[in-house]
């Protein structure tokens, strides 16, 4: 094997070159070249351009030097290749949100409803004066007030209009919230490329064709490229072509980089030849016509690693909220079954459909009750026959009827619900942003509240992640500080300082510190930076022995993996044959493998099993129980040529140089942290690539391990045994024995942290399912971090791979972050319950009085338009109110809710039951014995169109009063007394409710005909207020009352029982299905499924035929693009097609094909 290094001329920065001239290459020789794979690449570069070198001339850049940075030049490849930019889909535009939000049922019924009463106010026939049409015109006092009958159905519709702009406004700044979220994502994406000579780190966007990028182990390519010189690289490609395994890349067989894929091993250099719209993602994102008109569907991954469904959203580039955006909107107008991932969003939609089909029950009943009370009345009672010039007359009260019964179906129906969710976790995204969590997924963020186990990565999470080198082993003697420089044989010395400085990847750096008298910065690999420190302790440089040394000179390199857990870089010998090679690893991995160690005069000696075993007592031990991690330091020399890709003969018979203790202090605020989650009723668990006893010092020291518990610390080969059969299949039984005594996982592979996450998830021991947060940082964490129910990734250390499995970033890479995370979680939680305790007491009373009234009386004593604004517009804004309280710590004291916890606990119930109470028995007080009360004349069985009542407009009143005061009651949900605690903490709750009393003055006195109000006086105010602060009280009398002794009272809104949960989600990889959702639109669904299918084939048949894929090599790939979930998605309107990898084929037969609909019915 040659080493992997074109040869290139002297370094030619492109100001050498003419600069007015063109480039040498076009843009679509670029895209064309792109389209090739592996040796077809490689003749084609060697036909056309020479090598990779021939290509950077053309390109004007220098392999060496990079581009010159020289902004006339950036410009140009500007114009001549394109930004590194996929223009994101067109954000919805206000008027098509105004669409959206009409089509609500409920608001369509009362339009029709509305405009049926307006048209039929408009026309006066000849019989509506006389007597023969029954009590229709009784009552009716002049002309005006005739005429004044269009005004309930005009104000029927203006509340409409209002509640639709309110609606669609909330949607649009959250899509606005989303947008500003993306972009903040993306601009922190950055790459390192080389401009003008210097290694600089530049954001995505500004990478354009001809830069030279440094791509190293976990990182995500932005743009498509060519390899100029790598070391050990491998390429995870499945986003594009579907195939899960790793691909190796060379020069001489297959230099070609894409972009969206994931360096998984190794490390190199390449020249950027396609970016944005020309790069391979981008042409399959306008295949797919992601970019236009058309929804966009996400360039999503799937991939199978260890049976896992991988599903990768990209950071950059497409919409990444696109998901969210949907989610609450899909809520309003259940139309659509979805994954539903979230625990919350599936006990609320239970709820809303239970609640609405109470609703629609009782409107129906209040429509039939009235038609039959109004026709036995009117023409058996007093005997009347139906006249022709009657009929209008009739159909004005039927339609009078019908609007009563929507009004009820409207105050039934609980719309507040999905704008509570999503201002709730809108508000709690934007703040959880200052307490350092970028939450990428809207769900994770209430998902969190609920978590019951966090698996947390050790290095940089519950430490510091700022290594130092405290004590070492080097000629046979063990220093407890860093020795001084004398003190080491100088050949062992300069073998050390160059072992080091040359088996580290080039890119980590010791840099001056910002700020003076600062800590120097570790740029890189943190355990590299220790080993550099190590070297700059020991009054030695590393730079002048790297500049000797370019990686152009690195003969072959074995870059650190998970397996490996060890480095190496080879050398040829400048003077004679031979090699030499340097290696780093954890030290019982590298020890093994020795079969010398250098003594005190710098000699090889023998190093047996039996001396090693002595090592590990007295050297490595000692060292890991202070809380060291240890790494070997060693080498080997080769006279002749081995076989390079026989790692296990390569890496064997090594020389060991020394062995050092790493410290990476735990950081000050993680023990308190930890002691919290333990309060809250969370276990914390510590799952980590280090030594068993480095693990378990760092654990006792964060308190995950208290002295005197029997927790168990293992290391992955333990646990593994202990939990596989002898096939060597993980058995759920076996696994349910160690977990719930696990603290401590030392020694784990990526594996072993997703199968005990896995584990722990799918675990039907204990009372409720576990619901697990898990942090990681490497690419390998990917897997456990999708399968975990929250996945935060490290925003410092974390690879781009990670964060991209990843539900919540950590942007300062902190375990306390966490338990923020946990409170704002558990918060949206509580928010969402307040809510539901003051929306369903209004709802409650106002069905019943509605439905009551309108069977007593032949009239709801709450009008069609102030029940309207009673229900949205309060709704609306108690919504506000109530999911903007900020958390407290309190939320920390009690243990989480889990899965099955009903919505509506007992307490609640109980506040809801009570609070109804009152305000009936208030209600109807005022309705069958108000006049007397207030001496005002009797408005009961008022007739058509009259003039509005005193006696009906202090009815309005005092429930609004009563409404408002129950909100603040409404602000405890776990029975605490005082309600007022905190009040001034949310300064938008007391905004809501003095702006809510100011609007409700407003309508009362001056609301007249429309909200069928009459002014008030001020006495009949002051009791309508008074009334209204009984509230306050009776809610002090309802909390006194224990609710252990009410056993009668139910709980609603429950998760998924349990029994459910074996069955349906604890299939891997099964979608959970809101049944709810599905009862609700079953046949409507069936049907957008049908079009979208033919859509679908249409659009895939239509891509083919017009050969607008620039080559087959794109459409080889184009499946797995799309193949998230492997299924075709529907969405509410036709045009959202999800493409299913089964349908898009290579050729167009399959592709005209009938679809296959066993991956496509999974998800819809």
């Amino acid at each position: 094997m040659a080493n992997n290094t074109a040869d290139h001329p002297p370094g030619n920065s492109v100001t050498e070159i003419d600069q007015d001239g063109d480039f040498g290459i076009t843009m679509m020789q670029l895209r064309d070249l792109m389209e090739l794979r592996s040796g077809e690449a490689v003749s084609k570069i060697a036909e056309c351009y020479g090598d990779v070198q021939g290509i950077c001339r053309r390109l004007k850049t220098s392999p060496i030097e990079g581009l010159s940075a020289n902004p006339t030049d950036l410009e140009k490849r500007y114009t001549a290749f394109g930004k590194n930019f996929i223009p994101p889909k067109k954000p919805k535009t206000f008027l098509q949100l105004v669409w959206e939000a009409l089509q609500d049922v409920t608001l369509i019924i009362l339009e029709v409803a509305a405009i049926i009463s307006l048209g039929l106010s408009f026309y006066h026939p000849q019989g509506e004066g006389k007597d023969n049409c029954g009590q229709a015109s009784g009552g009716v006092e002049d002309e005006g007030e005739a005429q004044a009958g269009w005004i309930e159905g005009a104000a029927i519709l203006f509340s409409v209009i209002i509640v639709v702009l309110v609606t669609a406004f909330n949607d649009w700044s959250k899509e606005k919230q989303f947008r500003g979220l993306q972009s903040r994502i993306e601009k922190e994406q950055k790459f390192t490329v080389i401009r003008k000579g210097q290694v600089i780190q530049i954001s995505v966007a500004e990478i354009v064709v001809g830069d030279i990028a440094q791509i190293k182990y976990g990182d995500l390519l932005p743009a498509d490229g060519i390899l100029i010189q790598g070391n050990d690289l491998k390429i995870d490609e499945s986003s594009l072509t579907g195939e899960s395994d790793h691909v190796r890349k060379s020069l001489e067989k297959d230099p070609m980089l894409l972009s969206g894929t994931h360096v998984m091993e190794g490390s190199g250099r390449m020249v950027v030849t396609a970016v944005g719209l020309n790069s391979q993602t981008g042409i399959i994102v306008t295949l797919l016509g992601a970019t236009g008109e058309d929804e966009e569907k996400k360039v999503k991954k799937a991939k199978t690693q260890d049976g896992i469904a991988l599903e990768i959203q990209p950071l950059k580039s497409e919409e990444g909220a696109e998901s969210e955006e949907k989610e609450e909107k899909e809520k309003k107008k259940v139309n659509v079954t979805k994954k539903e991932k979230s625990v919350l969003q599936g006990k609320l939609t239970r709820l809303a459909v239970q609640i609405g089909k109470a609703g629609l029950i009782m409107s129906a009943v209040t429509v039939i009750i009235l038609i039959l009370y109004f026709v036995i009345d009117t023409f058996g009672v007093q005997g009347r026959k139906w006249t022709a010039e009657c009929t209008p007359v009739y159909i004005q009260y039927f339609v009078k009827f019908f609007i009563i019964g929507v009004t009820v179906l409207v105050v039934a129906v609980p719309e507040g619900l999905p704008l509570a969710v999503t201002i709730s976790l809108a508000y709690s995204v934007k703040k959880m942003m200052k307490d350092n969590n970028l939450v990428r997924h809207l769900d994770a963020c209430e998902t969190m509240g609920n978590a019951t186990a966090i698996c947390s990565d050790k290095t940089g999470t519950l430490t510091m992640n700022r290594m130092t080198v405290v004590q070492a082993y080097i000629g046979d003697t063990h220093y407890k500080n860093v020795p001084e420089p004398e003190a080491i044989n100088p050949e062992t010395l300069e073998l050390l300082v160059n072992s080091i400085s040359i088996n580290s990847a080039y890119t980590t750096k010791i840099m001056p510190p910002e700020m003076e008298g600062g800590l120097p910065r570790h740029v890189g690999n943190k355990t590299e930076c220790s080993l550099l420190g190590l070297v700059l302790d020991l009054k030695r440089d590393y730079q002048p022995i790297r500049d000797e040394i370019p990686e152009e000179k690195l003969y072959k390199v074995y870059t650190f993996n998970s397996s490996r857990k060890s480095m190496s870089t080879v050398l040829k010998n400048a003077t004679g044959p031979g090699f030499r090679m340097y290696s780093k690893g954890a030290s019982e991995i590298i020890l093994r493998k020795c079969s010398h160690i250098l003594d005190a005069s710098g000699q090889p000696r023998a190093f047996k099993a039996k001396d090693r075993d002595e090592m590990v007592r007295k050297v490595i031990e000692p060292m890991a129980c202070d809380g060291l991690r240890t790494i070997c330091v060693a080498m080997r020399y080769f006279t002749t040529e081995p076989d390079w890709d026989n790692e296990a003969e390569i890496l064997n018979d090594l020389t060991c140089i020394c062995v050092v203790g790493i410290e990476d202090p735990v950081r000050h605020e993680v023990p308190e942290a930890i002691a919290k989650c333990q309060r809250a009723g969370i276990t914390v668990r510590m799952v980590t690539g280090d030594n068993i006893n480095t693990a378990r010092a760092i654990a006792t020291k964060c308190g995950i391990l208290q002295p005197g518990e029997d927790f168990l610390c293992m290391e992955g080969k333990d646990f593994n045994q202990q939990i596989r059969n002898d096939k060597g299949e993980v058995e759920q039984e076996r696994l349910d024995k160690v977990w719930p005594k696990l603290r401590v996982l030392a020694r784990s592979s990526p594996t072993d942290k997703h199968t005990l996450v896995k584990g722990i998830i799918d675990s039907t021991v204990g009372e409720t399912r576990q619901v697990v947060a898990v942090t990681g940082d490497g690419t390998n964490d990917g897997p456990a971090l999708k399968k975990a129910d929250v996945g935060f990734a490290m925003g410092i250390a974390g690879t781009d791979v990670a964060k991209e499995a990843s539900d919540i970033i950590l942007t300062d890479d902190n375990f306390t972050s966490i338990v923020k995370a946990v409170m704002w979680g558990r918060n949206v939680y509580d928010s969402i319950s307040k809510f539901l305790q003051f929306q369903l007491t209004v709802n409650v009373v106002a069905v019943i009085v509605a439905f009551t009234g309108a069977c007593i009386t032949q009239d709801s004593p709450l009008k069609a338009v102030q029940m309207l604004w009673v229900n949205l517009i309060m709704d609306t804004l108690a919504s506000l109110a109530l999911a903007t309280e900020p958390p407290t710590e309190s939320l920390l004291l009690r243990k989480p809710y889990g899965r099955n916890k009903p919505l509506i606990s007992r307490t609640m119930m109980k506040n809801i039951l009570g609070h109804a109470v009152y305000q009936l028995v208030i209600t109807f007080t005022l309705l069958f014995a108000g006049e007397k009360l207030f001496n005002i004349d009797n408005g009961r069985n008022a007739p058509l169109h009259s003039p509005p009542s005193e006696h009906y407009t202090i009815i309005f009143n005092v429930f609004v009063m009563m409404q408002l005061f129950n909100e603040i009651n409404a602000r405890k949900i776990h029975g605490e007394r005082n309600v007022f605690e905190g009040i001034y903490r949310n300064p938008i709750f007391c905004s809501v409710v003095l702006g809510t009393f100011v609007l409700q003055i407003i309508i009362v006195q001056f609301g007249g005909k429309p909200f069928s109000c009459t002014a008030l006086t001020i006495d009949q105010w002051l009791w309508c207020v008074f009334i209204g602060v009984g509230e306050l009280l009776w809610g002090q009398l309802i909390s006194a009352i224990p609710t252990h002794h009410l056993k009668f009272l139910k709980e609603a809104g429950h998760g998924i029982p349990k029994d459910q949960f074996s069955e349906e989600v604890l299939t891997e990889g099964a979608d959970e299905i809101d049944h709810a959702e599905m009862e609700l639109r079953r046949g409507q669904i069936l049907w957008f499924r049908g079009l979208n299918r033919i859509q679908t084939q249409m659009d895939v048949v239509y891509t083919f035929q017009t050969g607008q894929t620039p080559v087959p090599g794109a459409l080889r790939r184009q499946p797995s693009v799309v193949s998230q979930h492997n299924d075709a998605k529907t969405v509410s309107s036709p045009t959202h097609v999800g493409i299913s990898s089964s349908s898009l084929s290579a050729n167009s037969a399959a592709a005209a094909g009938p679809p296959a609909p066993a991956s496509s019915t999974t998800g819809n």
